[in-house]
């Protein structure tokens, strides 16, 4: 973590690099900023001062035709004269735009998203993408519903399956009453809101891919955690035309839409807080076409 007193701006005329997820973006915004101040600077003046051989190497990292190397990293953090705390937070945008898997991409993300919030930077896309990659956030903000319900950690720890601890009972709490995705009245009661939540695009993707691994993890304990009179897991294995695989798309996302209706009309202080996963997906590749 880096803390926020280490902080140094390398020139106030330049963007804030603590502000970004996207290396390229920073990158497209310093060299304007840099050309609006010196209208003589120019890309191969920039590779001069990072040691490339190529004139064009910072257009094309923009550009996203290249993709940085640890060397060319620190070249480019030298050049753009970043301070050391800069240039480590450099390194982790670039970790996050040229990862190669979800494992890398979270792991850059949590130290971008907790020097942010350190500095108190994209502080609202850091807690947004908490409320899509935590399983139990969504679920936390549906048992609202419920007329028994308690804004108190240890009770939600304790009704949540598989339980949570405590800690992150109200930590979900915290940021689902400062999105205002939960509201208290002035009679004390919790209602759900109608509010959405929206994060960075850069992570938007990585968000959705953490959020279907919570779920079905918590799919594949449910059958040995809930007896069958609780639960429906039903699965085919069947061949799909390749003609009518938008249409049977089609068929299962109006099915998950009729249940949500369904749900939305019947609403009730009673309800159990349920995962409904409808999944489709290949288990072959596509055969070759003529």
């Amino acid at each position: 973590m880096l803390a926020a007193e280490t902080y140094v701006r390398s020139s106030p005329s330049l963007p804030n690099i603590f502000q970004y997820v996207d290396f390229r973006a920073f990158l497209v915004d310093w060299f304007n900023a840099k050309k609006a101040s010196n209208p003589r600077f120019s890309h191969r003046g920039f590779a001069r001062r990072a040691g490339q051989k190529s004139p064009s190497a910072l257009l094309h990292v923009m550009r996203g035709e290249r993709n940085l190397t640890p060397a060319n990293q620190e070249a480019f953090a030298r050049a753009l004269k970043l301070s050391d705390t800069e240039a480590e937070f450099f390194g982790w945008l670039v970790k996050l735009g040229q990862a190669t898997s979800d494992l890398e991409r979270n792991e850059a993300w949590e130290r971008i998203s907790t020097t942010q919030r350190a500095l108190g930077a994209r502080r609202v896309e850091g807690a947004a993408f908490e409320c899509l990659t935590h399983w139990y956030y969504p679920a936390i903000r549906e048992l609202a519903h419920r007329a028994d319900f308690i804004a108190d950690a240890d009770w939600l720890a304790a009704r949540l399956r598989p339980t949570i601890t405590p800690a992150e009972a109200q930590r979900a709490l915290d940021v689902l009453f400062e999105f205002e995705l939960l509201a208290r009245d002035p009679d004390g009661r919790i209602r759900v809101t109608d509010a959405t939540v929206v994060t960075a695009p850069e992570v938007a993707g990585l968000a959705v891919h953490n959020y279907h691994y919570g779920m079905l993890a918590r799919a594949r304990e449910a059958v040995e955690r809930f007896d069958p009179e609780e639960r429906l897991l039903c699965g085919s294995t069947l061949a799909v035309p390749e003609h009518l695989l938008e249409q049977v798309r089609q068929e299962v996302f109006a099915l998950h839409e009729r249940v949500l209706n369904l749900c939305d009309r019947e609403a009730s202080a009673d309800g159990r807080v349920y995962q409904l996963s409808v999944c489709l997906f290949p288990l072959s590749d596509a055969p070759e076409s003529n």
